[in-house]
């Protein structure tokens, strides 16, 4: 599905940063950041203008090729590791940051990933996200229709016991993010920091 959505020569959810991660990039630690299902590089590039280490990772080749060719307009280098959130190795302690950014996955296999994000943190380290609500369905501007596949503040407090939140809301806001989000939409967003 991926690979066929990042097909066309346009950038699917716009080369720009997101919104929460523009805004709030000044919480993120400098040095290396992780980003989770990056896609086409939209984040990743905007951190690596801003003298972060980034490593991208994707489970779609089409998606990451598009995101080196976007660093490499942008003048900037980017990590990019061409893998399934299933099997990429989560190196203990070894991130300052990690960002996660519309990263649809199933409860029980995101219980999974933020437990290894987690421990991938250095203490410190900084987690940031903005996913879809299950209020989100209603919206029908992006992010499909699986509430499995959705967060809320409670879920991200089970899933990070050992982090410490210093921003954690649900909301609803404009998300105009090239073709596929765009419009009101009910999100949560989230920076936590390990203990």
């Amino acid at each position: 599905m991926w690979d066929e959505r990042y097909s066309s020569v346009d950038y699917a959810y716009g080369t720009a940063p997101n919104d929460f991660i523009r805004e709030n990039v000044d919480s993120l630690p400098k040095g290396t950041v992780l980003s989770l299902a990056e896609g086409e590089g939209r984040n990743a590039v905007f951190l690596a203008k801003l003298g972060y280490e980034v490593t991208a990772v994707d489970s779609s080749a089409v998606g990451l090729e598009k995101a080196r060719k976007l660093a490499r307009k942008n003048g900037v280098s980017i990590e990019c590791v061409h893998a399934d959130l299933t099997e990429f190795e989560f190196e203990e302690g070894h991130w300052d940051g990690v960002i996660s950014i519309f990263c649809p996955l199933a409860s029980a296999l995101r219980a999974v990933i933020h437990q290894k994000v987690e421990l991938s943190l250095r203490v410190g380290g900084v987690f940031m996200t903005e996913a879809y609500t299950p209020d989100q369905p209603k919206f029908g501007t992006g992010g499909g229709d699986c509430v499995d596949m959705m967060q809320t503040k409670e879920s991200l407090v089970h899933e990070f016991p050992g982090l410490e939140f210093g921003h954690l809301v649900e909301l609803e806001r404009e998300v105009i993010e090239g073709n596929y989000h765009t419009g009101l939409a009910s999100v949560v967003q989230a920076i936590g920091r390990k203990r």
